[in-house]
């Protein structure tokens, strides 16, 4: 390619790239998709804010009263969840079983993804497809099974049932997203250890995980997000009010047969979230990297 050729390329290019400067276009391009994405992300955080603090008689009364719109706020419906009822427990439990199951998804994940990716035994690749096929099984199907033995072992209505069934569809995730992540590092490094007489182990925990940690934290915000979000097997493994988690307490406990006390539901829906929101916000970079970074291999 000559200069001149070059030169008319980059020309063609500008050129082709101007029609996005010009303020029309950047509004019906860029800016107006973004508003319509923001307003569809944030509206029902919006709605469970207003919702959370509206009186009771605003709730229905759409004649005299907008929906979108709250007229003299009231804090009744945070003080009733928070003092009237067990939320309080139910938060607790909540985070006390996401943490414990994201902390032993992670430890088995982590010996998993090593084994595969870096010791490159014979039929690793096939073990690792079957890892993560075994993701795709709904956990529908799975509690069924998981039911019976939870009774047979005597674990039915403790947290421990929970955290002890969460690893069954958080471990084969966390560690395809951990093999795609263990794949980037470069080989000679732990080759080099190997040559300097490093074990494995030592290999694993001074070499690989300190440079790992994004893709640790990427798999820690997602086996963490679904423990605390998950439904199915906290409603079949517990029945004592105390004991229940967030999604399953404020669904069973602030609805009684067709009396929905939605101030309540709103309130207790937004406290539950905001957790979840707050550890995004902090490691959304971590997580995007580790995620394009596992995909893209």
């Amino acid at each position: 390619m000559t200069e001149t050729t070059a030169r008319a390329t980059v020309h063609d290019d500008v050129e082709g790239m101007s029609q996005f400067n010009s303020l029309p276009r950047r509004l019906i391009t860029v800016w107006l998709p973004l508003l319509v994405f923001i307003f569809v992300l944030l509206f029902p955080f919006y709605w469970m804010t207003i919702t959370a603090i509206k009186p009771n008689h605003q709730l229905t009364d759409y004649k005299d009263y907008s929906p979108f719109w709250v007229v003299g706020p009231t804090l009744e419906h945070i003080k009733y969840l928070f003092f009237q009822t067990t939320y309080p427990q139910w938060l607790w439990n909540t985070m006390l079983i996401a943490f414990s199951a994201t902390a032993l998804s992670l430890f088995a994940s982590v010996f998993a993804a090593y084994a595969i990716e870096r010791i490159r035994f014979t039929g690793a690749r096939f073990v690792g497809m079957a890892i993560f096929l075994a993701y795709l099984v709904p956990p529908s199907i799975l509690f069924i099974p998981l039911a019976y033995i939870v009774f047979q072992l005597g674990l039915f209505d403790t947290r421990l049932a929970l955290i002890l069934t969460y690893p069954t569809f958080l471990i084969p995730f966390c560690t395809w997203l951990l093999m795609g992540y263990f794949r980037t590092i470069p080989y000679e490094l732990e080759e080099s250890a190997l040559v300097d007489g490093a074990t494995r182990w030592q290999i694993l925990t001074r070499v690989i995980l300190p440079l790992a940690v994004p893709g640790l934290i990427s798999a820690g915000i997602f086996a963490f997000t679904l423990s605390w979000n998950e439904f199915i097997y906290a409603l079949t493994f517990i029945s004592t009010p105390e004991r229940k988690t967030v999604p399953v307490g404020v669904l069973t406990e602030l609805v009684r047969g067709d009396i929905y006390e939605w101030g309540a539901l709103m309130a207790g829906a937004l406290f539950g979230s905001l957790p979840v929101v707050i550890l995004y916000s902090f490691f959304v970079d971590y997580y995007v990297s580790s995620m394009t970074g596992a995909v893209k291999e």
